[in-house]
């Protein structure tokens, strides 16, 4: 059985992690996680993707606490023996660059790395049921406060971290970390239709601006805006920008043509 499914449908990519029985993540996972958010930088079938989980029981239960101690010491190659969080990083960034927005479907319970895997997210959706938490205290580890400030600020992480508590997704929802709180058996029409509002963009467009935002992020006022100018100016070169201005006043759909 496949660690990660991938199924691509009217520009969608639609990831599911499935590694049972809770989803938890090891570092064949995360490879895995990595090499296919990856691999949308050079597809044009792809224009927006979404992360989600197999089953009702957890979106991501955080680390494999069976591996995660080196107990695989011997298998591990030289690289990540020396840099035992590379494959992590790796993965998270692999989505946080992702070429194309990505969107998390959060099926259950986020754990740990779950928080940071939704959190490198650009737009999370949630089931009812679903939780967040980093409980990496209560194990004697610690773990993703980075990204869980920026999912929900300063001291709603500190309380979160220090705590090991769960925090329900309409928490999340009313701090403005996720977009819509909806029952399980809705969560992926929801997140469907949300990629296709997303798909129906200029693919160069929606690529360039999930690249401007990235870049901008961590830069003084200032110097982001300018970046922001120049990705305007090059944006402005391509045909499909003329496009998406004529369909627009012309009252009709769009057709992108990538050039």
């Amino acid at each position: 059985m496949s660690t990660v499914d991938v199924d691509i449908a009217d520009g969608i990519a639609t990831v599911v992690f499935n590694r049972p029985p809770v989803n938890a993540i090891d570092g064949a996972s995360m490879r895995r996680i990595g090499d296919t958010f990856d691999s949308f930088r050079d597809r044009r079938d792809v224009r927006v993707a979404i992360l989600t989980a197999a089953g009702a029981r957890a979106f991501m239960a955080g680390a494999d606490l069976k591996v995660v101690d080196g107990s695989e010491a011997e298998e591990i190659s030289p690289s990540r023996l020396i840099d035992p969080g590379g494959d992590a990083r790796a993965a998270m960034w692999a989505i946080t660059d992702c070429a194309v927005p990505v969107i998390a479907a959060v099926n259950g319970p986020a754990i740990g790395a779950g928080v940071a895997f939704a959190a490198c997210c650009d737009i999370i959706v949630a089931a009812e049921g679903a939780t967040f938490g980093t409980t990496e205290i209560n194990v004697g580890l610690l773990g993703v406060s980075a990204h869980l400030s920026r999912l929900v600020g300063r001291h709603k992480a500190r309380e979160m971290f220090f705590t090991g508590e769960l925090v329900p997704a309409a928490e999340l929802h009313r701090l403005g970390a996720v977009r819509e709180v909806v029952p399980l058996d809705r969560l992926p029409s929801t997140a469907r239709a949300l990629a296709a509002v997303l798909a129906s963009k200029s693919p160069i467009a929606l690529r360039m601006a999930k690249a401007s935002m990235n870049r901008v992020e961590d830069l003084p006022l200032k110097e982001a805006y300018q970046t922001e100018q120049d990705y305007t100016a090059r944006l402005l070169r391509f045909e499909d920008s003329a496009e998406a201005r004529a369909a627009f006043m012309e009252k009709r759909d769009a057709v992108w043509k990538w050039r």
